[in-house]
């Protein structure tokens, strides 16, 4: 099975920023998130994780070797880094959620983010019919796998909500992937999920 994890949370989660390619590290919450899912996943086979260092923080939770894929990294927001969300224009907005193609100055486009996620994830897949690999990533290459999985388009993403420190779930049913659980958070105790 596909174990789809997202890190634990950062200062910059907790301020409301986009955060792409900057690579703050957990903070204390994020910590005891990062905990509480090594906690929930035992018996695992494999990690594979963004290389950013609040994915590598949350790996390092399972005890394992974790194995870094650059394509597991979180959009590129361009010079819309670190803008508070709440802060984006109304009209950038309505931009990005029309077309996929669009992309923030110096920034990446969600048909960008798809083009480097799914071909991971098919690398990955076979694999995962026979074991346990846990991906640690971010909230965009979440929403591209969930998007792999249903065999729709990345568009698909402006329609999901994904949790610091949530787990989804995805395995082979017959020759295509099925989402089996989609942003668990029954792991994180009241401390861990605030």
């Amino acid at each position: 099975m596909l174990i789809i994890a997202r890190h634990g949370r950062t200062v910059a989660n907790a301020s409301g920023e986009l955060l792409g390619r900057r690579d703050p590290g957990l903070d204390d919450l994020g910590e005891r998130q990062a905990a509480a899912i090594g906690r929930m996943l035992v018996g695992i086979d494999r990690v594979v994780s963004s290389p950013l260092a609040r994915c590598r923080e949350t790996a390092a939770a399972f005890g394992l070797p974790v194995e870094i894929d650059e394509r597991l990294i979180e959009l590129d927001y361009g010079r819309l880094e670190g803008t508070p969300v709440a802060d984006v224009p109304a009209d950038t907005w309505a931009a990005w959620r029309a077309d996929t193609a669009w992309r923030p100055e110096g920034g990446e486009s969600l048909d960008d983010l798809a083009a480097r996620v799914w071909p991971a994830l098919d690398e990955l897949i076979h694999e995962a019919t026979e074991r346990d690999i846990v991906v640690v990533t971010h909230v965009s290459p979440i929403k591209a796998a969930v998007a792999w999985s249903l065999g729709v388009g990345i568009a698909t993403q402006w329609r999901c909500f994904v949790a610091q420190a949530s787990v989804s779930r995805i395995a082979m049913r017959g020759a295509t992937p099925s989402l089996l659980s989609f942003n668990e958070v029954h792991h994180l105790d009241e401390d861990a999920g605030s």
